[in-house]
């Protein structure tokens, strides 16, 4: 069962969590819930405190407000699961959308974010190369079949059929679904970037038709302490792209110290 939050409107955000050390926030992308980030959040549980919650509207959690289904207010979301889990700042990493609700995160509340981490995600939809409308309506579908090739590698799929039905399974309204897709569609943090504290890193897929690689290059620039990396792979980069998690891994575990050299007296 999850624990939930309480957000500004009295909506109940439910969130999990998982692992002990440093506490990673991990935030999904448009209308995905806790579950679709499967061994990805396993992993880092290894080495973190790992907390996961469903967006309003999505899973476990409440509906809410209307007003409330923008990037910005989602972000107040994520500060009160981090208020009910009884953390003052924590690693945040936001894959699509919920990158975008963690620029508005560090941006508008950056003493809560320790490290940052973008995946396949944009500062706003009129930076950069412009988005297919094919890749759109194929997205919109609810078809399965013309979703998955944006997300994921054709072999990988085959051979990870639970971690891809786990990613695409979720309850959510019509309401919701129209709620987080105007959400994403109207994101537009670019003037907020550059009062982004935390030192960031941004993951990108080469071949991302939901989000061109030229979307991210603008969202890196804008960022005082990012750097941008890509790599061979599409949307859903950081389960199907065993690179990307080294890459987070090795970017949020802390760096040791040097090791004394005991020198022998002359």
């Amino acid at each position: 069962m999850p624990d939930y939050a309480i957000a500004d409107d009295g909506a109940r955000i439910a969130f999990a969590e998982r692992g002990t050390g440093v506490p990673v926030l991990l935030i999904a992308g448009q209308a995905t819930g806790m579950h679709g980030w499967g061994p990805f959040a396993d992993a880092l549980a290894e080495d973190f405190r790992v907390i996961v919650f469903d967006h309003r509207g999505i899973g476990a959690s409440d509906l809410g407000e209307a007003g409330r289904y923008t990037t910005r207010a989602f972000a107040q979301d994520a500060v009160a699961v981090l208020d009910a889990a009884g953390v003052s700042a924590a690693h945040v990493v936001g894959h699509s959308m919920g990158g975008r609700v963690a620029q508005w995160l560090a941006a508008d509340d950056p003493e809560r974010v320790r490290r940052l981490v973008l995946i396949a995600t944009t500062a706003s939809d009129r930076s950069g190369e412009k988005r297919d409308p094919a890749v759109i309506a194929d997205l919109l579908s609810g078809d399965r079949a013309r979703m998955t090739p944006l997300f994921f590698d054709a072999d990988w799929v085959v051979a990870h059929p639970e971690t891809v039905d786990a990613f695409f399974t979720r309850t959510a309204t019509r309401e919701a679904l129209r709620g987080h897709f105007a959400a994403s569609r109207d994101h537009d943090a670019r003037e907020a970037l550059a009062g982004i504290r935390a030192e960031t890193l941004v993951l990108h897929g080469d071949h991302d038709a939901l989000t061109p690689l030229a979307q991210a290059r603008p969202l890196a620039e804008a960022i005082p302490h990012a750097t941008l990396r890509a790599f061979d792979a599409g949307h859903g980069l950081h389960l199907d792209t065993p690179e990307v998690l080294t890459a987070v891994r090795e970017f949020l575990l802390p760096v040791p110290p040097p090791r004394a050299t005991v020198r022998p007296r002359p």
